[in-house]
Formats: C-alpha cells, sequence, structure tokens
C-alpha cells in the first residue's frame, strides 16, 4: 500500500478507490498547498490526487524522484501539470476524460443563451428595481435558434454542445486542429470567426492556444456575434475581449472561466452584455464525484503496478 498526498477536499466517496492506502491531507482548512509543501510532500508519496488549482510543475516532480509514481488529477485538463517533466522522471501522470463532458455541454449552452438573450443584464435589473415592467423595446438579445454556432474544438465536450445546438435548430459549423471528416468542418479559424453568429471554445489550455482569440480575431466576428468560452482563460485576451465588448465591436460574451483565477479583470466585471461564472462547467455533485473517483482508482491502479485507461500521454 502506498501513501496518498490529497491536495484538497473531495465530494464524499471521492476517495473511496484509494481504501487501504495511508492517506495524507488535505488541511484542515482546506487551504491549498504552497508550492514548498508540495515539493516536500513529493519526496514522501507515491501519489498525488491533484485539482486543477494545484501547480504540479517540475521542481515538484523532481522532488518526488524515486518515490512519486503517479500524479491523478481530477479534472480533464492537465496543464497545471508538467507532463514532460513527469514523463522524464517515470512518472505516471492521468486525467479525467469523459466523465464531465455532458455537465460541462450544459454549462456552455447555458452561457450561449444567457450571453445571448442577456439574461444576467435583465436579472441585476429587476433584483435592483430598475425594472418598470415590460417595454417592446427592452433587452433585446439575439435569437439562438436559426444562429449559426461556431464550435472551436471538436472533442468530446465540443459535440455534446453541437448535439444540443441541433434541438435548438441551430446551424452548426466547428473547427479543430484537424479535419474531423464530419460535416461542418472549418479549416480555417478565421473564416469561422467571420461567419458564426456565437462563438463556443473547447480547446485545451497550454502554450499552443494562449490567447488564441485575440484582438485580431475579435475584430474578425460580426458586431452582433456573442463569445463563449468554458475552456481555460487562457485562451482569450481578457483585455482585448473586454475592449471589444466597451466599444460594442462584439454583441455579448459568457465566461466560466479566466485567465488569471480566481482573480477576474476589472473591466470584463463591468462590461456590458457579460455573464460571468465562478468555473463551475463541471459542477454538478454526480460529475465532481465521478471525478474524484475516477482519479482516486487511477492512482490505485498505478500503485497497484497497473496502467489505468486514463493515462495521460502528452
Amino acid at each position: 500500500m502506498g501513501r496518498v498526498l490529497v491536495t484538497r477536499r473531495l465530494p464524499d466517496g471521492g476517495l473511496d478507490p484509494l481504501a487501504g492506502h495511508e492517506l495524507i491531507g488535505p488541511k484542515a482548512n482546506d487551504d491549498p498547498y504552497t508550492s514548498d509543501e508540495l515539493r516536500a510532500y513529493a519526496a514522501e508519496v507515491d501519489a498525488i490526487v491533484s485539482l486543477l488549482t494545484d501547480r504540479i510543475d517540475g521542481e515538484v516532480l523532481a522532488a518526488g524522484s524515486g518515490q512519486l509514481r503517479v500524479v491523478a488529477n481530477a479534472a480533464v485538463g492537465y496543464d497545471n501539470v508538467d507532463v514532460d517533466a513527469a514523463a522524464a522522471l517515470g512518472i505516471v501522470v492521468c486525467n479525467t476524460p469523459g466523465v464531465l463532458d455532458e455537465t460541462t455541454a450544459d454549462t456552455a449552452f447555458l452561457l450561449v443563451l444567457a450571453a445571448a438573450r442577456l439574461a444576467s443584464e435583465a436579472e441585476r435589473d429587476l433584483r435592483a428595481g430598475r425594472w418598470g415592467g415590460w417595454g417592446i423595446n427592452q433587452y433585446l438579445g439575439r435569437d439562438v435558434h436559426d444562429a449559426t454556432l461556431g464550435i472551436v474544438g471538436f472533442g468530446r465536450i465540443g459535440r455534446a454542445v453541437a448535439a444540443r445546438a441541433s434541438g435548438f435548430g441551430m446551424r452548426i459549423v466547428h473547427h479543430a486542429r484537424h479535419p474531423t471528416g464530419i460535416a461542418g468542418y472549418v479549416g480555417n479559424l478565421d473564416t469561422l470567426l467571420a461567419h458564426a453568429d456565437i462563438v463556443t471554445l473547447h480547446v485545451p489550455g497550454g502554450a499552443a492556444t494562449r490567447h488564441l482569440i485575440d484582438a485580431r480575431r475579435l475584430a474578425l466576428m460580426k458586431p452582433t456575434a456573442v463569445l463563449v468560452n468554458t475552456a481555460r482563460g487562457t485562451v482569450v485576451d481578457e483585455v482585448a475581449l473586454a475592449d471589444a465588448l466597451h466599444a460594442g465591436r462584439i454583441f455579448a460574451a459568457g465566461l466560466d472561466v479566466f485567465e488569471r483565477e480566481p482573480e477576474v479583470n476589472p473591466r470584463l466585471l463591468d462590461a456590458p452584455r457579460t455573464v460571468l461564472l465562478p468555473h463551475i462547467g463541471s459542477a454538478s455533485r454526480a460529475t465532481r464525484t465521478r471525478m474524484a473517483t475516477m482519479a482516486s482508482a487511477a492512482a490505485a491502479s498505478v500503485l497497484a503496478g497497473n496502467t489505468p485507461p486514463n493515462v495521460v500521454t502528452g
């Protein structure tokens, strides 16, 4: 049996697959471990069950060299883990693909609807007592039905969003790094951005996608367009997006992720026609429990000398 560092409190039942192993953490107040603390523990444990907010960088992994066998990240993304450094040290990295696709797609479509129909702006006025009764020119949003939805990144979550969009009578186009062989594929991202009425982002984080949507690409979008991001905050240049929203160069935005979480750019906070959520994409009790269970099961599998199906290969 091994020693396992659990960095944060997980949903009830999430650690069941690690029964019999010695569990260390989380802190009593559930505060995150510092980089120094992670390095110290990495040298003493066989496995780490981490969250996307834990930075498992090369220094942490190097500290665990010879002892640490697996980092199981309870997230589908793994840009918080230095996968190359782990591979060089023989440390297995696992994530939780598949279990959160439908829930995250639900959140993406929630943002599509809320941003296009100005739902947050209307609710804010109602709660603040600013609504004086029905008016024919109030809160005039954009129709979702019959609109063209551009999906950037066409993995499991992107395809789940497409299924929802089909039910709303949307025209669907998509872009991915490689041709998908599926109707609606657009090989040039700039072309998709110029054509779509609503754009939703579903690409991984990391250096390759940092500021994929920047000032130049925002300028390609229609002034009536809506941008939705449930991927990673770094995919969008928040300064450029805030500028575009304040200037009315795009119609609205719906964001669940931010560049420097939990900080949010102040100009986004007061931007017009903007729906902001605190990274709740996978936040249903059932889904978060499945994520924790999958990560724990992967760690237990590696410690038992097996290879789980959710190993990250880079």
